[in-house]
């Protein structure tokens, strides 16, 4: 199907943001495009790089220690102009846990210090002593998505902010709300480790689709075995929360 046409994945701060294993959804992303007949390249950019974002057709950033999205977010602030670009162009964007958090307004981590955002979200992001953690199922336009949350900030999104999803297990942006994540545009932001797009493979397709779609004018994938996958998931979500 793809006969070797070439996707950019930009994967933003591999070395920082990593911290419950969201490199499988990079993971993910290559092989399925793979398995289709594309070739993915995949990016790292790291503090201090520059690479990549022009040239991204999917962009993945993942979770990290506290103390470490400070530097993130600094160097996030420089490259803001352009994430805002590629997501009002559409380039579909997965932002987890930290990055999430830094996609919003800011963060105010439980030691006080203030970290600003991006602002691609209308969500601010309040560290707690108190630790979101266990098995979460969520319900949005692609049907149930599973995944594994642990996480301390509470983020609350502005009115005018559309979630991801709405909780049916598990806590979500703050625990309260019953919403987890946030979506602008094809730019998605949530807790949902695990990592994600392994047990999602819808989610994954909507990320590729939407890119394959972007750079070439396709308008279907080719389908694939996602039984295991599937079945993956399923267990996942009987799991106690």
């Amino acid at each position: 199907m793809g006969m070797n046409k070439t996707v950019t994945i930009l994967h933003l701060y591999p070395d920082e943001m990593n911290i419950y294993g969201d490199r499988g959804n990079v993971l993910t992303l290559v092989r399925r495009l793979e398995w289709r007949g594309f070739k993915p390249v995949v990016l790292g950019r790291g503090i201090g790089e520059t690479k990549g974002i022009d040239q991204a057709d999917i962009i993945f950033a993942g979770g990290g220690q506290d103390k470490g999205q400070i530097a993130v977010g600094q160097d996030l602030l420089r490259s803001a102009g352009r994430l805002h670009r590629a997501a009002e162009k559409g380039i579909p964007m997965l932002t987890v846990c930290g990055t999430y958090q830094l996609f919003g307004k800011g963060f105010k981590t439980a030691e006080g210090e203030e970290i600003p955002g991006i602002e691609i979200f209308g969500a601010t992001t309040t560290g707690s002593s108190h630790r979101m953690i266990g098995n979460i199922v969520i319900q949005t336009e692609w049907g149930q998505l599973v995944g594994f949350e642990n996480h301390s900030g509470k983020t609350v999104l502005e009115a005018h902010q559309s979630p991801l999803g709405k909780i049916i297990k598990g806590y979500g942006n703050d625990g309260r709300s019953g919403y987890e994540g946030a979506r602008f545009n094809n730019v998605l932001g949530t807790y949902l480790h695990g990592p994600i797009l392994p047990k999602n493979p819808v989610l994954a397709d909507f990320l590729i689709k939407t890119a394959l779609t972007n750079r070439y004018g396709v308008s279907e994938l080719a389908p694939l075995d996602d039984a295991a996958e599937l079945q993956a998931a399923m267990t996942a979500a009987k799991r106690p929360k």
